[in-house]
């Protein structure tokens, strides 16, 4: 049985890699990761697009929702790196997040997860903790530990080999190849949480 769904904020499609036996809807703004996803996964549908509006619009269509709105003002670095001479200054956290938890909690009847990072407040929403991730869901993801790199000391060369992609064709600037790849869950974090939505969809059937 194939299963329908929608990926939000898809960039160029980390933790979708591993997913089997899916029809997806991709939703990505940025042209640049859209074409990556294209080249990486041809038979999903992209949709260039503001993931936020198209989830209001769209999320009755779907089994499955996954969502990674952009994390910058919630992460812990932001608050640890700022002050008025640092790249990383201090902004209002974006309350999308919160939004998209609380519309999918309210109106949605299938299974979803929103991902983020950990946090440099208190979560407003009890998440689920997950790696280093914060995950909020209607279902259970239990705690997974893999081998998983220090992405931030490694080269775009080995970060692209460790989620299984190949920049080397796109004539963009290095520092953008490096935010796509930096952006990524890791393949086997997407599938350990797609399983367990699917896992638990089909104990709740039996």
């Amino acid at each position: 049985m194939t299963t329908r769904v929608l990926n939000l904020y898809a960039g160029i499609g980390g933790n979708r890699k591993r997913w089997t036996g899916v029809d997806v809807t991709a939703v990505e703004w940025d042209g640049d990761k859209a074409d990556v996803y294209r080249d990486h996964f041809p038979n999903d549908t992209v949709v260039e697009a503001d993931a936020h509006e198209y989830l209001k619009d769209h999320y009755d269509e779907y089994d499955f929702i996954w969502a990674s709105p952009p994390c910058p003002t919630h992460s812990e670095i932001r608050k640890i790196t700022s002050g008025p001479d640092e790249q990383n200054d201090p902004k209002y956290p974006d309350m999308k997040l919160y939004e998209e938890i609380l519309f999918l909690k309210g109106y949605y009847s299938g299974d979803w997860a929103v991902e983020n990072v950990k946090s440099w407040y208190d979560p407003l929403i009890k998440p689920q903790k997950v790696m280093r991730h914060y995950f909020w869901s209607n279902f259970h993801i239990s705690d997974t530990e893999f081998d998983k790199p220090i992405i931030e000391q490694s080269s775009v060369s080995e970060m692209a080999e460790i989620y299984g992609y190949d920049l080397s064709g796109y004539d963009l600037p290095s520092h953008k190849k490096r935010k796509m790849l930096r952006n990524c869950v890791h393949p086997r974090l997407g599938e350990h949480v797609f399983n367990a939505a699917t896992s638990e969809r089909q104990t709740t059937l039996v």
